[in-house]
């Protein structure tokens, strides 16, 4: 393919086609763009397409997502792979495209700049030795749409460097980026406050210097992360005052009182400031151990000037963050071991971060899913509860006995008003069995739950008094958080509460899954962590079969509706057929019928892969312990089945996958 007018037109064409909403002229559109990717010079046709100022923008930005997407799918070359790019287009491109993505509008700097960071994981530094010289030189040029284009390339760049695994080669990268960018990153670092201390009064400029100070931070955090490089520890001077200042800094015109949700340029700097202080905090104890006081205080202050808004949510969590690390060192511990200074915390930063919010409560009612997801599978991994409870686990470790009597004070406060209100203080309760929960955790498994917990903290008498009752009251619809808090505290410590309060307790939680949302999953979830951890066994079971069954059959929903399927409720009846072996049979006439319909429909839609996986089991095992029985309902199941998997190998390619897996059963 030549660079040709002909050739630009012809391929603004093609991509103006693939933005229509009608899958017969978008589809060849998107065919024939694949199939000419190869070509020569094709990318350097979507570079000049990019860069050319008269054509629509709307093209120029979809060149630039096609261009990203070309370089990811075929810039890598896996080892005996074949190499769809030239040799020439690749030097070509890494020669037009730092130039390229600095002249460009934001938008398209952004597809650039993932696109740098994919040539440079694989060239870098050995087939890119100018790269880096030709971004920083760029810092001199006083133009911040190129100084950030180059911040946010750096930082695309190099912060692979947070989580990849330590070697010679990494050494080896790192110094040569460090060798070459430290110093000139300092010099723009107080530059840029500089600039910000002389433009105090112009909040347009401020918006863009203090969006660079974000960028800085974030790449200074990268350059970090391994090891502390020798020039940064030699300017630790610079730094640390000039991060804790920006910490403490108020910038009236830029600070945001709106109901907003997105953080401002302040909170996302103060955000970055609390990730870099916690990193020296955790790894370079020694050489921070001189600002760490301050710090705590600017954080602690910057904690106590933020509310329940969500745009605080980062900065909250960072914020919490960094004191758990500091926390964590002995060094520090003159900071926290005042009995006032931790009922400070609990009072002003630990409770007001664990109570729930407006915002949380419409994820537990309008988005069950992501609620669950966050609470018990572990990604509410940067939320304020998440980290103001490891700051709690943190202070509990070393300061256990002032801790449990502190913050057992406030629970008690808390459970007493949840009594009192009659019920209308239940934030309270559900913020005081986190608490709880939190406090008492010392370890655990993902199979067993915790494991170990703290010897002041009777498990099973406050299951007996604030745990149980909840789950004892009929209506299963009735403050619900509350139900699931239960449930989740009965998962959480299933392997250390007595067996009798196990079985008191099971026929509450098969009770509970006849509830709705996040109340149903966790029922379900509960069950199947007992039965899969032993605490439940086949003869313990057996006599809530029925019951189980139905309710858990009764929670799969819809069948009709794939986004109505629940894993867990598919999970539970896979453990609870295989549990009860041979004592289930009496009820797969019910069941057999809806899992055989479930599967005819995820077969033309198999959007959640672990619910076709439990389905897919539960159906074999299903199959296995009927045929056992009766060998002769063989051909039952032919009948019913087959039309589904004739279906599926007349349809779709991910339906013959689904079909390949069905012939896997235990039959």
């Amino acid at each position: 393919m030549e660079v040709s007018d002909e050739n630009l037109a012809t391929l603004a064409s093609y991509l103006e086609k693939t933005l229509n909403p009608d899958p017969n002229i978008r589809r060849p559109a998107e065919k024939f763009l694949e199939g000419v990717e190869s070509n020569q010079n094709y990318g350097i046709l979507l570079l000049h397409l990019i860069d050319n100022e008269n054509a629509e923008f709307v093209i120029r930005a979809t060149a630039s997502v096609t261009f990203k997407n070309y370089i990811k799918r075929n810039w890598p070359v896996e080892e005996d792979g074949v190499d769809r790019m030239h040799a020439s287009d690749r030097v070509t491109i890494k020669s037009l495209i730092v130039k390229l993505m600095l002249k460009s509008p934001e938008a398209i700097q952004r597809q650039f700049s993932d696109a740098v960071s994919i040539i440079g994981k694989h060239d870098f530094p050995e087939k890119w030795p100018g790269l880096i010289n030709e971004m920083v030189e760029k810092f001199a040029s006083g133009d911040f749409h190129i100084i950030n284009g180059v911040l946010r390339t750096a930082h695309s760049l190099f912060k692979r460097y947070r989580y990849e695994f330590k070697s010679q080669k990494l050494w080896e990268e790192i110094k040569h980026v460090l060798d070459n960018i430290a110093k000139p990153l300092t010099d723009l670092f107080v530059a840029l406050i500089d600039l910000a201390e002389k433009n105090e009064n112009n909040p347009q400029a401020l918006t863009v210097i203090y969006n660079s100070l974000v960028l800085t931070c974030k790449v200074f955090y990268s350059l970090n992360y391994q090891d502390l490089p020798e020039f940064f520890e030699d300017n630790m001077p610079i730094w640390m005052p000039n991060l804790l200042n920006l910490l403490q800094k108020k910038v009236q015109c830029l600070e945001t009182n709106d109901d907003n949700d997105k953080p401002g340029v302040m909170e996302d700097l103060r955000t970055q400031v609390c990730n870099c202080a916690a990193l020296y905090a955790l790894k370079y104890e020694e050489e921070f151990s001189p600002y760490a006081p301050s710090f705590v205080t600017a954080v602690w202050n910057v904690l106590l000037s933020t509310n329940s808004k969500i745009r605080f949510d980062a900065l909250v969590s960072n914020a919490l963050t960094f004191l758990a690390k500091v926390a964590e060192k002995n060094s520090y511990k003159n900071l926290f071991e005042d009995p006032a200074t931790l009922s400070s915390i609990c009072e002003k930063v630990v409770i007001p971060n664990m109570e729930l919010r407006e915002s949380d409560l419409e994820i537990f009612e309008d988005n069950p899913e992501e609620y669950v997801s966050r609470d018990i599978e572990g990604s509410d991994v940067d939320t304020r509860r998440r980290a103001a409870c490891d700051l709690v686990r943190t202070l509990a470790l070393h300061y256990e006995d002032k801790m449990m009597s502190i913050f057992g004070q406030y629970v008690e406060v808390m459970l007493n008003k949840y009594t009192e209100s009659g019920g209308s203080a239940w934030i309270g309760k559900d913020t005081a069995l986190f608490l709880v929960t939190s406090l008492a955790s010392r370890g655990g498994t993902q199979a067993a739950g915790v494991t170990k917990v703290s010897p002041l903290v009777d498990l099973t008498t406050f299951a007996a008094n604030h745990v149980l009752p909840e789950l004892q009251r009929p209506n299963v619809t009735e403050l619900p958080v509350l139900k699931a808090d239960a449930i989740k505290y009965i998962m959480t410590f299933r392997s250390l509460l007595p067996k009798e309060l196990i079985i008191t307790a099971l026929p509450l939680l098969i009770q509970h899954i006849t509830g709705r949302g996040v109340v149903c999953t966790y029922g379900a979830c509960a069950v199947e962590k007992l039965i899969a951890g032993g605490m439940v066994n086949r003869a313990a079971l057996q006599p809530h079969a029925r019951a189980l069954l139905a309710a858990l059959l009764a929670a799969l929903g819809r069948q009709d509706d794939p986004t109505d399927h629940n894993e867990y409720v598919m999970k539970a009846v896979l453990r609870t057929l295989a549990c009860l072996r041979e004592d289930a049979l009496p009820y797969l006439g019910e069941a057999l019928p809806k899992l055989a319909g479930m599967l005819a429909v995820v077969s033309k839609n198999p959007c959640k892969p672990h619910f076709n996986h439990y389905l897919f089991e539960s159906l074999s095992l299903a199959v296995q312990l009927v045929v056992k029985s009766n060998p002769a309902a063989i051909t039952a199941f032919e009948d019913a089945l087959f039309p589904i998997f004739q279906d599926i190998l007349q349809n779709d390619v991910q339906g013959k996958r689904l079909f390949h897996r069905s012939f896997n059963v235990r039959c």
